[in-house]
């Protein structure tokens, strides 16, 4: 097994890696609330310490992100994916202990560590292999394998083996042996030395600043995560409380519509774009609204179910057209600063939709639906003014063709 893993070439193993860090990452994640609920936080202490973890995790990716090199990341990849390991050890050994106050300072390290390897990744990979196919073959094992370590969960959560009740702090554990696994593997990666090219994280903000469609977008982005997070950021607390679903049976939904959802995502991007961006819009963020304002002024929980299983299957669809567009504006050498910064406003986004959720958990699913649809209303303006703003943009830029094709 050893010489087979030698032989493989130095992108596939990282492809090894990232698979069995998703696996980790899907079981813990999945059941990292619940795990929380056993001991003994309520719902509003949850959300603030996830909320928390959040802006501690902004506030440290805006002061690490910025001095990590491509011949370091190797180093900073593989200390942080050790440090996470021990920490969720350490998580596991204090389960139902009662320490509050270390379990929140491991949840604040853990998220802190998971965002860092995250952003660190293709990175690591681009310094073995720069390659379309492969950022692609990236994004499918991180998706796929997260959905094998939820479908783990699911599978043995509650079921009893060789004596052992599998509980939550049982799946944790799981979680740490495949995250042992992507440490042995990433150790064992050879990285080459390349050439590198630092750019002034000023120049991107001032950039950034000026352009007022992408100044736009990150605002928007900002507000997406908090409506999205304010909705959905709570889901499997909701499902086990609220609906009174057994955890198995919340895995196995949140997995099938994940699934089902990417399928959509596929589809969607080959067959069912249309042509105006306005209805494109309308289709993944109107539709959304009106379910959950439906579910918040009918106060019925099988409407509420409906607009969580839409919003969820729709997740993954047009994300050319509400991200991609954007993104590909910026020029190549303001592209991981970008990144950056813009993964960092949405850390933050997400930190505050899930304060939101935590505070109105106890009033309900329909509130918690009706909140996050007050913040669709913003979000779906601003949504529409990029998008006017792009198309304005395009008929100056086709005036001026057109001025300076008849002046020759």
């Amino acid at each position: 097994m050893g010489e087979k893993f030698a032989k493989l070439k130095e992108e596939n193993k990282i492809l090894v890696m990232l698979a069995f860090y998703s696996i980790s990452l899907g079981i813990w994640k999945n059941f990292q609330q619940l795990w929380l609920q056993d001991n003994n936080m309520d719902i509003s202490a949850i959300s603030k310490i996830l909320s928390v973890s959040g802006l501690f995790c902004a506030i440290a990716l805006l002061i690490f992100s910025n001095k990590i090199t491509l011949n370091k990341i190797k180093k900073v990849i593989s200390s942080a994916i050790f440090l996470r390991t021990i920490n969720l050890l350490i998580l596991f050994l204090i389960n139902h202990s009662g320490m509050t106050a270390i379990i929140d300072i491991l949840i604040i390290t853990d998220t802190i560590l998971e965002k860092l390897i995250v952003i660190t990744i293709y990175p690591f990979i681009v310094t073995v292999k720069k390659d379309d196919k492969l950022y692609s073959k990236r994004k499918l094992v991180e998706y796929l394998f997260s959905d094998i370590g939820i479908l783990i969960g699911g599978i043995f959560i509650g079921r009893t083996i060789a004596n052992i009740v599998v509980n939550y702090n049982v799946c944790l554990f799981i979680s740490i042996i495949f995250l042992t696994l992507a440490f042995i593997v990433v150790y064992n990666i050879k990285q080459q030395k390349v050439k590198e090219t630092r750019v002034n994280a000023k120049e991107v903000i001032k950039y950034l600043v000026k352009d007022k469609i992408m100044k736009t977008y990150m605002l928007w982005c900002f507000v997406s995560h908090i409506a999205m997070n304010t909705g959905l950021g709570l889901k499997m607390l909701m499902l086990t409380n609220i609906f009174q679903i057994t955890d198995s049976v919340a895995t196995n939904y949140l997995l099938i519509i994940g699934l089902i959802a990417d399928i959509i995502g596929i589809l969607a991007l080959k067959y069912l774009t249309p042509k105006s961006e306005y209805v494109t819009l309308t289709i993944k963020f109107v539709i959304r609204f009106a379910l959950y304002a439906i579910a918040f002024f009918s106060n019925n929980l099988i409407i509420c179910l409906i607009a969580i299983t839409w919003s969820i299957l729709i997740s993954t669809a047009y994300e050319n057209v509400v991200d991609g567009a954007y993104i590909n504006r910026v020029p190549n050498e303001y592209q991981t600063v970008f990144t950056n910064y813009r993964y960092i406003l949405t850390i933050i986004g997400t930190s505050i939709g899930l304060y939101f959720a935590g505070l109105v958990f106890p009033l309900g699913v329909p509130y918690i639906l009706g909140l996050s649809a007050f913040f669709m209303i913003f979000q779906i303006e601003l949504g529409y003014h990029l998008i006017y703003l792009r198309e304005k943009e395009n008929k100056k830029i086709d005036k001026e063709d057109i001025s300076c094709y008849n002046s020759q």
